[in-house]
């Protein structure tokens, strides 16, 4: 190494990283339940692909006359269709109350065939869409009371809840009120003065 390059080595400054951010062990357990609920929701979303996939190698033209393929309608002729129901005025009457299809629209769009190798993809997409959403009431099981706990913990909220925006039930959504709960943990931020970084009144 020449006299040079040591010389312009001397004055390379010293950069001092900064520590990362570490959350504390409840949080950084909630944000792993979370991660691990992704997956599952993931996965879950893979088998109604296949579901999906199934229906239409069999010429069933269920999407067309549901908007979700696993909501009541959807499940139902699926799970009928598993159980060996082959009729397509029976499957209709499946249809659920709120399905803006009528008995006769769905009937037309369950006319296909019933081949055994497509009837046994059917049959195993739900089995495993089923277990994906066992699991995931287990992560909402464990959220809740981590949440719950990290409720006890922490300072009482400051005001009242504002009433959510979107009033039906969304799809993937835990099994209990997360909205709730989580103000119960952060809701008592949003009385801090807006000086301090946060809001006046309840977010």
């Amino acid at each position: 190494m020449s006299v040079t390059s040591l010389g312009c080595a001397s004055f390379i400054p010293v950069v001092l990283l900064r520590g990362s951010f570490r959350p504390d062990a409840d949080i950084a357990t909630l944000r792993a339940y979370l991660r691990q609920r992704e997956r599952l929701v993931e996965y879950a979303a893979a088998h109604i692909q296949h579901m999906q996939k199934a229906l239409m190698e069999m010429n069933l033209q269920l999407h067309h006359v549901v908007s979700d393929t696993t909501g009541a309608t959807g499940m139902r002729i699926i799970r009928a269709i598993v159980a060996g129901e082959r009729n397509a005025d029976v499957l209709a009457t499946y249809r659920d109350v709120r399905c803006q299809y009528t008995i006769e629209t769905i009937r037309a769009a369950l006319v296909g065939n019933d081949r055994d190798e497509l009837v046994f993809a059917l049959t195993q997409s739900p089995e495993l869409y089923d277990t994906y959403q066992a699991k995931m009431l287990d992560c909402d099981r464990k959220l809740e009371s981590l949440i719950t706990a990290l409720t006890d913990k922490g300072a009482k909220p400051i005001g009242e809840l504002s009433r959510p925006r979107v009033k039906t039930k969304q799809v993937n959504t835990p099994s209990f009120d997360v909205r709730t709960a989580l103000y119960g943990v952060l809701g008592w931020m949003a009385g801090c003065h807006s000086d301090h970084g946060y809001r006046d009144e309840p977010a």
